[in-house]
Formats: structure tokens, sequence, C-alpha cells
């Protein structure tokens, strides 16, 4: 980054330069025209690199939540959802390209956890198949999986974090007495 700033700084001093300033008072002039602009670009960096940081932060987190997520889908759904999302027939509803997945964020969260059964409408389409529960996955698991899925198939949810899926966790939790 500092590269970039000196190579901003050089530039800029070539165009006050090209101005062909002769006498004293306009080289001083000059100077601090040159410190301004240097000053300025060291403070436009800082916030540039405040901002990366937090980015990169927030990048690391999802890349974590991804790939765990990942590996959670293919032990605990890809037997009905497919490694590719895309179900099997008319019995489990696909993930890829699915309306409810879409539509659904937090209904999907709480049926990773309890499970569903009755008739599930996924893109027009009924499924009668029940989902198990599975309550043996943690909240964090459960935001991995998520993670996992909306931003995979062409979806671009991005991280779904553990503190949500918590909230979201336990007011299904007391909808079903629990």
């Amino acid at each position: 980054m500092l590269t970039v700033c000196l190579q901003i700084f050089n530039a800029s001093k070539r165009k006050v330069n090209r101005t062909n300033i002769e006498d004293n008072g306009s080289r001083i002039v000059e100077g601090i025209i040159h410190s301004a602009i240097l000053l300025l670009v060291f403070v436009a960096a800082g916030c540039i690199n405040k901002k990366q940081s937090h980015q990169s932060e927030t990048s690391v987190k999802f890349d974590q939540y991804y790939v765990q997520g990942e590996q959670l889908y293919v032990k605990n759904c890809s037997n009905c959802h497919q490694k590719g999302g895309t179900g099997l027939g008319l019995i489990y509803p696909p993930l890829k390209n699915s309306d409810y997945l879409l539509q659904n964020q937090n209904d999907v969260i709480c049926l990773i956890r309890n499970g569903k059964s009755g008739e599930l409408i996924v893109n027009g389409k009924s499924f009668n198949m029940a989902m198990p529960a599975m309550p043996s996955l943690s909240d964090l698991e459960i935001a991995e999986i998520t993670t996992y899925i909306y931003n995979t198939w062409e979806h671009d949810g991005g991280l779904i974090d553990v503190n949500k899926v918590s909230a979201i966790l336990s007011k299904c939790d007391s909808l079903r007495g629990e």
C-alpha cells in the first residue's frame, strides 16, 4: 500500500512540476501542496486499510463457515438433497434453484434443527417425505450449513452468523414449547 501511495504522490508531484514554477515563493507553495497531497493520500490509505481489514476478517470467517458447512452438508444433508443440491425426484426437494429456500431462510434454519413432516411446496411441486430432525447439530454447525447452502448453486446469501442462527432457533424452539 505504501508503494501505491508513493506512486500517487510522485505522479502528483510530476503534475505540479509541469507548471514550471520559477520563483521561491511559488516553490514554497508547491512544497505545501505536495505535503497536503501526501497527507491526503496517507489518510485515504489508512481508511482503505481499515475497511479492507474488516472485509478480510469477514472474509476469513465466511471462508471458515463455508468450508465447514460443505463438510457438514455432505455428511448430514447430501444423502437426500444430493451433493449438487438437486434433490431426488419428487421425494426430496432441491436446494439448487429452490424458491422455498430463498423465501424462507428462518424456516430452513428451524427445519434443519427440528425436522419437518407434511407437505412442502418447492418450485410449485409437492414434496411429502419427512425430513428428520438433527438436534445434535450445534447452532454454529447449522450456521455453517446454511452459509454453505445459501452461497452455493448460484445463491449469494453471504455469511449467516451463528448469533443470527441462535436467535432464530430460540424463536422456533419457543414456538414448539421447548
